[in-house]
């Protein structure tokens, strides 16, 4: 890990020295065995491989469903996902990790675990797997009839990711960017890159070895007010690091924002612009479907206004085409759902999904510009990405970073910028308020501020934070703009 950085196939001896280290983190690292595994992932049918439902789904225009969902206990969680299959009609089914286990803190796990098991319910806000190794993942992925996907968000995901796929599952999420910036304080975005180089070498080689796993870097980024254009330059950037490792089926990812057209235009421009970057890069032979991520903000505490909202992000993510859509239960403001929850996000979506199956927005004028608009904002920003690095995608990003070019808003990790606000326009649709070090070219700093001007004159005050903050909490109080207090009586 000492090593420099570079976007460049980690050699074989490298990797396999950093393995054998990755292998004696916690017990269950020494059960793997690369070609047993290897074996083992080969023998699951093809209906129950994530890559290949997602390439199916993708050929015949229709949007899969996923909730999520993760328990401490496997007996328990296996009937969880179970009754989100029967019940609730998932397509496609998560694992999602608990928080010890993305902190590496496997010792606690230990104990909530043995705490989960006297006290008969879940002490662990997700499921172990590194603690319960392989074989207990086996016997979670082979209980279902749908492929199954782990979900999480571990900064050093690389013991995880052995198991994971040793353990059967099919599909794999995360990225060096997208699981550190927005989780995690202290990590350096050099040392996650890396960490997250080995995750995708290792996808490589089962790659190579005949088993393709889907890997799917986790679009939402902080999931508050993000602008397309940022959100979507990390999931190309992610892309190229996952493709140059040797992962050959990608699931980009975006997270709703709830103005229909910049939702279905930003879609459009991500799932174009990936396969135009791995083109350039070389990668012709990389498979990408796209992921829409129901609405990532404040939930209403009612019920059937959380089910709205569950069905706007539902519309969006059939009229965009998109080839999965994550799914936010009626229980969202609450914290973690009941499974009958679950289930009702789930058919309340599959409800919407299936009505909309027939209708694409993609091609409409008014999506065409804005996804043109995005277009141009992911080029400035990638553009300077490469720039930075001289060709070299990772050192670009390091660069980019520290120089405030790539910016999440609302991130916790210091080696963020956070110099960007985002901050809704007249419309609905994000704009840039305070651009920070973004790159973007003058006439589309003019764009942002004109359409924030607009909003402005409307609501009778002057652009500034007051409306950012506004927007934060919109959704939950029952509006998607944030507008002064009299301008909602107005309206109601």
């Amino acid at each position: 890990m000492d090593t420099e950085l570079k976007n460049q196939r980690i050699p074989d001896d490298a990797f396999m020295a950093e393995r054998k280290e990755v292998l004696q983190q916690w017990p269950t690292g020494k059960d793997i065995d690369f070609q047993e595994a290897v074996d083992y992932q080969l023998s699951i049918p093809r209906e129950r491989r994530f890559g290949e439902k997602l390439a199916k789904a993708e050929k015949e225009g229709v949007t899969l469903i996923q909730p999520r969902a993760g328990v401490a206990l496997y007996q328990e969680q296996i009937e969880l996902l179970q009754y989100l299959e029967n019940e609730g009609g998932a397509d496609l089914l998560p694992t999602t990790i608990d928080s010890y286990t993305r902190l590496n803190r496997y010792n606690e796990c230990e104990v909530g675990i043995k705490k989960s098991q006297q006290s008969g319910r879940s002490m662990l806000n997700g499921f172990p797997a590194v603690n319960y190794g392989a074989k207990v993942c086996r016997m979670v992925t082979s209980a279902l009839k749908s492929p199954v996907q782990v979900r999480h968000g571990t900064p050093d995901a690389r013991l995880l990711t052995e198991i994971a796929i040793a353990g059967g599952f099919t599909s794999y999420e995360g990225g060096g960017i997208s699981y550190n910036i927005p989780y995690s304080k202290n990590h350096a975005i050099d040392k996650t890159i890396k960490y997250w180089q080995y995750a995708d070498r290792l996808v490589g080689m089962y790659e190579e070895a005949g088993v393709s796993i889907n890997r799917e870097p986790f679009g939402p980024l902080t999931g508050t007010l993000i602008p397309p254009c940022i959100s979507n330059s990390v999931a190309i950037i992610e892309a190229l690091l996952a493709a140059t490792q040797g992962v050959k089926d990608i699931t980009v990812g975006y997270g709703q924002i709830g103005n229909l057209i910049q939702d279905v235009a930003a879609m459009r421009a991500l799932a174009k612009q990936t396969k135009e970057y791995l083109h350039k890069y070389g990668f012709d032979d990389v498979r990408v479907t796209t992921v829409f991520h129901q609405w990532m903000g404040g939930f209403p505490q009612d019920e059937s206004k959380a089910f709205g909202v569950i069905s706007w992000g539902s519309a969006a993510a059939a009229l965009s085409k998109a080839t999965k859509v994550i799914v936010k239960t009626p229980h969202e403001a609450y914290g973690v759902p009941t499974k009958e929850a679950n289930a009702c996000g789930l058919k309340a979506t599959k409800q919407v999904i299936s009505m909309l199956r027939d209708q694409d927005l993609r091609e409409i004028p008014l999506v065409v510009k804005e996804s043109n608009i995005i277009e141009a904002e992911v080029k400035c920003i990638m553009d300077k990405v490469e720039e930075l690095g001289k060709g070299d995608i990772a050192i670009g990003t390091v660069a980019g970073f520290e120089s405030g070019v790539l910016d999440i808003p609302f991130a916790p990790n210091r080696h963020n910028a956070g110099k960007v606000l985002p901050a809704r326009d007249n419309d609905g649709a994000i704009r840039i308020l305070e651009m920070g070090n973004l790159p973007l070219s003058q006439d589309l700093k003019d764009f942002h501020r004109m359409k924030l001007e607009e909003r402005a004159k409307f609501e009778n005050r002057q652009v500034s934070l007051q409306m950012v903050i506004d927007d934060v909490s919109a959704i939950e109080k029952g509006f998607l703009v944030g507008r002064p207090e009299t301008e909602h009586m107005k309206h109601v």
